[in-house]
């Protein structure tokens, strides 16, 4: 049975209309005097702190704590204003799936499993008043690599529900190659969703338990037998 599911954000959960680029971009501009900072950069399944740190080194500003505080907190500052300012929208399917996980006899614990750092995380997600349903989860000021954070996540998930869970008792949805290795690393079941920029013939061949064009494809009784 599945006890745990854990759900990446961007992608998966929400489309922010590329907010966190620009977000990203506008910090690098306004705080470290860098235009167009983050061109080239590819954003999609990699970690905040990851992604600030190649930054810093390609831009040879020093990657301290300083300059990471400064950063992440000018960073959320102009997320939360962009988000305001553009809106976006909540993945196809993904209140369906959460309302049936709910729903279940036995419903698993819902967490979170994201690159994003836990503020920008809690912005994004109040922003569609989705934070209050996860009650655990993992985030990029855990750790920079993904797979790390997933087993923090999995840890996290085990002492919320006083157990130590299998990987086939947890499930990681994800929509890049970076969930479904994470997933992987865990020994977690994944469920595959091409809502973000990876094309759902790319999903499949990685060959996670599930692949879909979007979450309303698939039903939680499918996911948590």
């Amino acid at each position: 049975m599945v006890r745990l599911v854990l759900f990446d954000i961007d992608g998966t959960l929400l489309h922010t209309n590329s907010v966190g680029i620009r977000a990203f971009a506008r910090t690098l501009e306004t705080e470290f005097n860098v235009h167009n900072g983050t061109a080239g950069l590819k954003f999609a399944g990699r970690t905040d702190t990851g992604l600030v740190r190649e930054l810093f080194v390609k831009h040879g500003i020093e990657p301290s704590k300083k300059n990471f505080r400064l950063f992440f907190d000018s960073y959320t500052n102009c997320l939360a204003q962009m988000l305001v300012e553009t809106g976006g929208e909540i993945c196809p399917g993904a209140e369906k799936l959460i309302e049936e996980l709910q729903a279940l006899p036995n419903p698993p614990l819902l967490g979170l499993l994201t690159g994003n750092i836990r503020l920008g995380a809690e912005i994004k997600l109040r922003h569609f008043n989705l934070w209050e349903i996860f009650k655990t989860g993992a985030f990029a000021d855990d750790h920079e690599d993904r797979n790390e954070i997933a087993a923090v996540a999995h840890q996290r998930g085990c002492e919320a529900l006083g157990e130590q869970l299998r990987g086939d008792e947890v499930v990681v949805i994800g929509d890049t190659p970076h969930d479904v290795a994470c997933g992987r690393a865990i020994g977690a079941k994944v469920l595959a969703v091409a809502t973000g920029v990876t094309p759902l013939a790319e999903l499949e061949a990685l060959r996670p338990e599930w692949a879909v064009a979007d979450l309303t494809k698939i039903e939680a009784r499918q996911i948590c037998r």
